[in-house]
């Protein structure tokens, strides 16, 4: 699979992910704007040689993207060529959507616009409104509440995963012994040919590093 379509095929993804993040104080549009930056780096960065799904590789990068933004303050930072670009394919769109009849797939502006998918897929992340997700009219006024995230579930476990990949064998043994199987510190330690102390303080240091590593 190219590049484009590794993009293309997981914008639902970045939807899901930013989804998470709705009522937290940044608008949703910015949110999938920062996710659409994460999915196109971890397209570039895949390597399917490694034996796992996109999706495992895609889900931490898309949610540092997202992250970062709060750590930002909030703003994502659009350059103004990049501003006209995306008002040039807001145009381009809506001249396809009369000329076919219905609106134009990614693929079709792509094409027209003579840019790759990945940044047609970008700049419309840009030129997309800001849509209230609560109120039915444009002159109601908004109330955000609190929105349960089937996918939440799904997300953390690919990003644990994601991060559970990248330790040595023997940390990746004793957190799904710990985590996964639910077994106390002293029957790990059992298991693992250590001691009760060794495991208790190796497990501390696994958890930081995980946990830096899932902030991004």
């Amino acid at each position: 699979m190219t590049r484009d379509e590794l993009i293309l095929n997981n914008l639902g993804l970045v939807g899901s992910c930013a989804s998470r993040f709705i009522g937290k104080g940044i608008d949703y549009e910015d949110l999938y704007s920062s996710g659409c930056v994460g999915l196109i780096k971890a397209a570039d960065g895949f390597d399917e040689n490694l034996g796992f799904a996109f999706s495992t590789y895609a889900v931490p990068s898309i949610l540092g993207e997202i992250r970062r933004l709060f750590r930002d303050g909030g703003a994502v930072k659009i350059s103004r060529t990049l501003k006209e670009k995306a008002r040039e394919l807001q145009f381009v769109k809506e001249e396809l959507e009369k000329d076919l009849g219905v609106e134009p797939t990614i693929s079709e502006i792509a094409e027209k616009m003579g840019i790759s998918i990945s940044e047609t897929a970008q700049l419309l992340c840009i030129s997309q409104p800001v849509i209230s997700l609560t109120s039915e009219d444009d002159d109601e006024k908004q109330i955000d509440v609190p929105a349960y995230d089937e996918y939440s579930p799904i997300d953390d476990r690919l990003s644990i995963e994601q991060v559970l990949n990248c330790l040595n064998e023997n940390d990746r043994k004793l957190i799904r012994l710990r985590y996964f199987d639910g077994l106390t510190q002293s029957k790990t330690a059992t298991i693992l040919g250590v001691s009760q102390v060794q495991v208790s303080r190796r497990e501390k240091i696994i958890l930081s590093d995980m946990r830096k590593r899932l902030i991004g």
